[in-house]
């Protein structure tokens, strides 16, 4: 399934853009991606996210923050309160506007990492998502300029939130790494992304980096905040809802093409990380 691009426009005389979308019957299924970065409070809903490859449910208050060109959509099943519309609180804005701001305003430079993670999607914790919410819920009675300030106070807080979780599997397609670790884990990962198919053994991959295969599991959750083994797998499984998504391909087939040689495994591993078997997670996809 292509996701649709959604062109959208920011009004004039203003550097972003906030939505603030209620809906009756339901928030609907509609599979898309923008260039622009966005931020997501979905409130009186509860059903099921679709990020990238991810799938899981969502309930009252969740706040998420997508990067660009990142396919995504909510389907509700059901308001929580049924006399009040489900509410999506939506604020837009371009990878270049922000950019420049972070670059220019070194008190934003926090933001940076945070910028990196939306490339996979970044759900925040129920704490995290409580202490912004009244400001985002407020940004709707305010002039373009109060707003401006109302998102910034929002941004600014929510690299705090520690418990905030990555939706979508890593891609080749993340920001780079910096500092003096670089070139060794852009080597490692160059490798993994190249031969993720293959069976690949910690000790030729630590030796790519030319570590210790404990320094190289230090590496690796300095820098994805997983294992060696956890990165390869949710590579493979992420890739294999990519095939599932866009494909007819018989599950066996695009198990083996992933790099599991047991279609056992790769359905546990499969449910493990996705709370759906292969062939669930394509059923709900073809809704």
């Amino acid at each position: 399934m292509r996701p649709l691009l959604e062109k959208l426009t920011v009004p004039d005389g203003q550097s972003w853009a906030f939505l603030n979308r209620r809906l009756d019957d339901e928030i609907p299924f509609q599979w898309h991606c923008h260039r622009e970065y966005e931020l997501t409070l979905t409130l009186n809903s509860r059903g099921q996210r679709f990020v990238g490859d991810h799938v899981g449910p969502y309930g009252d208050g969740d706040l998420v923050l997508l990067g660009p060109n990142l396919p995504h959509t909510w389907a509700s099943s059901a308001r929580i309160v049924d006399a009040v519309p489900h509410v999506a609180l939506v604020m837009w804005f371009r990878s270049e506007w922000i950019d420049q701001l972070v670059a220019s305003v070194a008190e934003l430079s926090m933001l940076q990492p945070l910028l990196g993670e939306a490339c996979r999607g970044v759900r925040f914790s129920d704490v995290g998502a409580a202490l912004v919410r009244p400001t985002i819920e407020s940004m709707a009675e305010l002039p373009a300029a109060r707003r401006l300030v109302a998102l910034l106070d929002v941004l600014v807080a929510l690299p705090c939130d520690a418990d905030r979780a990555l939706l979508a599997s890593p891609s080749r397609g993340q920001p780079p790494f910096t500092g003096s670790d670089r070139p060794r884990i852009e080597r490692v990962l160059d490798h993994v992304h190249a031969h993720y198919q293959e069976r690949l053994s910690i000790e030729a991959l630590a030796e790519l980096a030319h570590l210790s295969p404990s320094g190289l599991h230090r590496l690796f959750r300095r820098h994805t905040r997983m294992t060696p083994l956890a990165y390869v797998t949710q590579l493979r499984i992420g890739r294999a809802c990519q095939l599932l998504i866009s494909t007819a391909q018989p599950i066996a087939h695009i198990a083996c093409s992933v790099g599991f040689d047991n279609l056992s495994n790769f359905n546990r591993q499969f449910r493990a990380l996705k709370q759906a078997t292969p062939r669930e997670f394509r059923r709900k996809l073809a809704r």
